[in-house]
C-alpha cells in the first residue's frame, strides 16, 4: 500500500514537471538526459571548488613558508589569508554559474562587483587603521573615537553597497531618491530611535561621562563600558549589563563619580553618650592611616568628625579617599574599613550603642488581673 502510494506520487510529480517544462520550452522532458546533465554539472562544480580551494591552500602555504611561523600569526597575514579566501570563493562562484548558463554580462557584473567590494574592504582596513592611529596619537577621548569609527564604517558600507549595485545596472540616483523618501517616512515612524541617535551624538560631544567612568543614571549605578549611537551600556558591580536609551540618559540627572579623579567615602559610626569622641577618634585614626587602599596624600588625609548627636548615640563619620581604580570595589573597601573600626572600638572598650526601649506602666488597670498574680508570686518567693 505504501509502496504503491509512493510510486504514484513520484509519477505524478514527473508528469507535472514534464508538463511545466513542455509549456515553457515547447519540448518534452527527457528525464535521463536531465539526470545526466545535473550530475555532470554537479561534478564540474565540485572540481571547480577543489581547484580554487587547492590554489588557495598552495598560495597561503607558500606565503607562510616565506614569512615563517611567527610572522604568519600577525594580523596582516590573517587579513591577506581572508582576502585570498574571498578571491578563491569569488572565482569558484563565477565559474560555477558560467556552466549553468548564466549570461556573460551578469558574470562580468558579478566579477566587477566582487572586486569593487574587495577594494572597499581593503580601503576600509587601511583608512580605519590610519584614523585609529591618528586619534590615539592625539589622545582623543575613547567616546569620540568610537563615534568617528562608527560613522566611518557606516559611510564606507553605504558607498560600497551603492557601487556594487551600480555594477548590475541599477539606477543609483533613483535608489538614493527612493531611500530619501523612505527615510522620511521611517523617520516619522521611528521618532524614538532618531531621538536616541541624536541624544547619543549629544552625549559624545558634551561628554558628561566617558568610557570607564562610574556613574549613576536613572538611579542605576554602573561603569560605562560603551556609548553607542542609540544606547549607553553600564556594567554594575554584580557584572550585570544595563542598556539605557540615550534619550533617557540625556534628560536625566547624571552623577559622575570619576570625573574629578579621587573619590571620598563617608563611613558613619556611632558611640555611646558616655564615651569620649576624642578617645574614639584616637582609636579609629590608626585604622584609617594603616589601611592599604585609603589615600594618605596632602589634602586627602583621613579624618574622623563628629557628625551629629543622635537619639541614642554620638554619631561620628570617617572620611577617607580612594583612587578611581578602586571604585569597582568601593563597597568592599567600605565594609572592610567599617569592620576594622568596630574591632578597634571593641578592643578599646568603647561602647557602640543600639536602640533600647523602656516601657513604664503606671495605672494600667486593665493589666491588674495579669500583674497581681505575678507580684504575689514574687513576694512569696521573697
Amino acid at each position: 500500500m505504501a509502496e504503491s502510494f509512493g510510486t504514484e506520487l513520484v509519477e505524478q510529480l514527473q508528469r507535472n514537471i514534464g508538463d511545466a517544462f513542455l509549456a515553457v520550452s515547447g519540448e518534452d522532458l527527457d528525464w535521463g538526459a536531465l539526470v545526466v546533465q545535473m550530475l555532470g554539472q554537479l561534478l564540474v562544480s565540485v572540481i571547480y571548488l577543489g581547484v580554487f580551494f587547492g590554489i588557495y591552500l598552495v598560495v597561503t602555504g607558500a606565503i607562510r613558508l616565506v614569512l615563517g611561523k611567527q610572522r604568519a600569526k600577525t594580523p596582516l597575514f590573517l587579513q591577506v589569508r581572508s582576502t585570498l579566501r574571498y578571491l578563491a570563493g569569488l572565482g569558484a562562484l563565477v565559474f560555477i554559474l558560467a556552466q549553468f548558463g548564466t549570461s556573460p554580462e551578469v558574470l562580468k557584473a558579478m566579477a566587477r562587483a566582487g572586486f569593487m567590494a574587495l577594494g572597499f574592504y581593503v580601503a576600509w582596513l587601511v583608512l580605519a587603521r590610519l584614523i585609529k592611529d591618528s586619534m590615539v596619537r592625539y589622545k582623543m577621548d575613547p567616546s569620540i573615537r568610537q563615534l568617528v569609527e562608527n560613522l566611518f564604517s557606516v559611510v564606507v558600507s553605504a558607498l560600497a553597497v551603492v557601487t556594487v549595485l551600480a555594477q548590475f545596472g541599477f539606477d543609483v540616483v533613483s535608489i538614493v531618491a527612493g531611500l530619501g523618501i523612505v527615510g522620511i517616512a521611517v523617520g516619522f515612524a521611528a521618532q524614538s530611535t532618531l531621538s536616541n541617535f541624536i541624544a547619543g551624538i549629544t552625549l559624545l560631544i558634551e561628554r558628561p561621562f566617558r568610557i570607564g567612568d562610574w556613574v549613576t543614571i536613572n538611579g542605576q549605578d554602573g561603569k560605562v563600558v560603551k556609548i553607542a549611537l542609540r544606547t549607553t551600556w553600564l556594567r554594575t558591580r554584580d557584572n550585570i549589563f544595563a542598556m539605557i536609551p540615550n534619550d533617557s540618559v540625556a534628560s536625566s540627572d547624571i552623577i559622575n563619580y570619576s570625573a574629578e579623579g579621587v573619590t571620598r567615602l563617608n563611613i558613619p559610626v556611632g558611640i555611646a553618650y558616655k564615651e569620649s569622641a576624642k578617645a574614639a577618634r584616637d582609636v579609629l585614626m590608626p585604622v584609617l592611616l594603616t589601611h592599604p587602599e585609603v589615600l594618605q596624600g596632602a589634602g586627602m588625609e583621613p579624618r574622623v568628625l563628629l557628625k551629629s548627636l543622635g537619639d541614642s548615640s554620638v554619631n561620628l563619620e570617617a572620611k577617607v579617599w580612594i583612587t578611581p581604580d578602586n571604585l569597582d570595589v568601593q563597597p568592599r573597601i567600605m565594609a572592610d574599613v567599617l569592620e576594622q573600626m568596630k574591632e578597634a572600638l571593641d578592643a578599646a572598650g568603647i561602647e557602640i550603642p543600639f536602640p533600647h526601649l523602656q516601657l513604664f506602666i503606671d495605672d494600667a488597670k486593665g493589666l491588674k488581673p495579669v500583674l497581681e498574680p505575678l507580684y504575689s508570686k514574687r513576694e512569696a518567693n521573697g
